[in-house]
């Protein structure tokens, strides 16, 4: 079985991206989709129940976020008929327990929504940037706010060719395409060869062509001179659902997420990211 966990708050950010995790499961075979909610553990006084509530609260709570998450799968089981399991968790530290449920469940994706002052947003803007991608649990589809795209039959590939045996973690990258089986388009992003493709840039596409050639990959080299404008129009030109890449210092993830300019965050606002922690 196929599982693809989708951290909820109520967000309607959270509900798009569970959304683009329905659609996507339609072209997964043996899908199954996971709705998954921590809600803040209550302080509790000495005699053991919670502190300005009655005894029952955990009870009670807990039941209001089921069925709050059966309300979104009720609307999710109009675009798929994969499973869908319902999780509500009782913690205060989000990160860990998600992390814990994604090891002890065999989780092969983790589809996350990305805007507003939410919860979710937390997770990866300001000191905390990128920290759930960075532990490495499992690729996560980050699904910008206004994320249009429904499926993920052309995805993208962004590389800059540079020690990529050491950049990009083939076997993860499989384990997504093996997902999906779509036309794979990889990109050279680095913005340094105005001229000529170099030697060393050709060593490293003839390694990478190696690696995923059962993927029949096509491969683009860009010269540009503004990034952003550059795979804004390559991902209009060639419909592009899905965006592979690999955060890293310095990556091209990690400065997208850094700035705060509208046009630096265009291009990715109708299509969702994977991020594969290198």
């Amino acid at each position: 079985m196929n599982n693809l966990i989708v951290p909820i708050d109520f967000s309607e950010t959270s509900k798009n991206a569970a959304r683009y995790a329905a659609h996507i499961s339609t072209l997964i075979p043996d899908a199954h989709l996971i709705l998954y909610n921590v809600f803040d553990t209550l302080e509790y006084g000495s005699d053991g129940s919670p502190l300005g509530t009655e005894g029952d609260e955990d009870a009670s709570r807990k039941a209001i976020v089921e069925l709050a998450l059966a309300s979104v799968q009720s609307e999710l089981s109009t675009i798929t008929s994969a499973r869908i399991s319902l999780v509500a968790e009782e913690d205060n530290r989000f990160l860990d327990t998600l992390e814990k449920y994604v090891k002890k469940n065999n989780i092969q994706l983790i589809i996350m929504g990305l805007t507003g002052n939410t919860r979710l947003v937390q997770v990866f803007m300001g000191s905390n940037a990128l920290n759930i991608v960075k532990r490495g649990i499992a690729p996560v589809i980050i699904v910008p706010e206004h994320a249009t795209s429904q499926s993920a039959k052309n995805v993208l590939l962004l590389t800059d060719f540079k020690d990529i045996e050491n950049t990009i973690p083939i076997e993860s990258v499989k384990a997504v395409l093996d997902l999906f089986k779509p036309r794979l388009h990889i990109v050279n992003v680095d913005h340094e060869h105005y001229v000529q493709v170099t030697e060393e840039y050709k060593a490293e596409r003839v390694k990478l062509e190696t690696q995923l050639q059962a993927y029949s990959p096509d491969f683009y080299f860009i010269r540009l001179f503004d990034f952003v404008d550059a795979i804004n129009q390559f991902v209009a030109d060639n419909h592009i659902d899905l965006i592979l890449t690999f955060p890293r210092k310095h990556s091209f993830l990690s400065n997208v997420f850094k700035t705060t300019s509208t046009k630096k965050l265009a291009f990715h606002s109708h299509v969702p990211i994977v991020a594969i922690n290198a």
